[in-house]
């Protein structure tokens, strides 16, 4: 086990009066799969933008309680969000590559990251294309507008964009949500794959889909986390009743 990588504590989420989140905490452990799961608008989908501060973006947010990725307080002052934002990825629900060439959405964040090299920038891409098992698809369409690709190609280019900069840790908001079945087992196949050298948090509607690839699960609702376990446990022998209402299909 290599121990924990995040860790949430006490944390409350509110946007302007409404409180998204409460009382929130769980530990994320270090390269292993965490699912959150819940109805829809139970702040899970704000729980994972808190983990790299993307809701920092929305006026009169505010926050209590502490985040913090190996130790360190990511809401302290003097924090660097874009540092903070290479480190703990982001993957959303809904493709979104530039309209570019497919190596320049790849690039991209080595780019902005002040990276000129041109042969570790293409090295960079090729390792990332790779590892979003998406390379033997696009090697000869690298030039290509990478909106040409398909919505599964798409997505594994999101995730290409962001291993390009060496993150720890990936977050996914339901990356496979708008994708056909096929799409979504090769993500799903991907994720098992990433798990080996990044820490994944992922957002799921999807019961069967946090049964097949996390490791740990954490059912919110209401802005509250009912339980939090290893996956097999919450699935098979949940605690609370509310859980087992939930993955049993009898609401949600």
């Amino acid at each position: 086990m290599a121990g924990v990588k995040m860790s949430v504590k006490s944390f409350n989420f509110y946007y302007g009066g409404f409180r998204a989140l409460t009382n929130v905490t769980m530990d994320v452990q270090s390269k292993l799969v965490t699912a959150l799961i819940g109805p829809s608008g139970c702040g899970k989908s704000t729980l994972i933008r808190s983990l790299n501060r993307m809701n920092d973006i929305i006026p009169g947010t505010r926050v209590e309680g502490t985040i913090t990725l190996d130790g360190h307080d990511i809401y302290a002052k003097g924090v660097d969000v874009v540092d903070l934002r290479r480190r703990v990825g982001m993957v959303f629900q809904k493709s979104n590559p530039f309209p570019k060439s497919v190596f320049e959405n790849v690039a991209y964040g080595l780019r902005i990251n002040g990276v000129r090299d041109r042969s570790f920038i293409a090295y960079r891409v090729e390792e990332s294309l790779k590892g979003a098992a998406l390379w033997d698809e696009v090697k000869d369409r690298l030039k290509d507008n990478a909106m040409d690709l398909s919505g599964g190609q798409m997505q594994r280019l999101c995730i290409a964009r962001a291993l390009a900069v060496q993150p720890e840790v990936i977050l996914m908001d339901e990356p496979a949500s708008a994708l056909d079945p096929l799409a979504t087992q090769k993500i799903e196949e991907l994720i098992f794959e990433l798990k080996k050298d990044y820490t994944i948090v992922i957002v799921t509607h999807n019961m069967q889909q946090a049964a097949r690839v996390s490791d740990y699960t954490a059912f919110f609702y209401l802005g509250e986390l009912i339980e939090f376990d290893k996956t097999d446990l919450i699935f098979t022998r949940p605690k609370e009743e509310r859980t087992e209402d939930y993955i049993t299909g009898r609401f949600g």
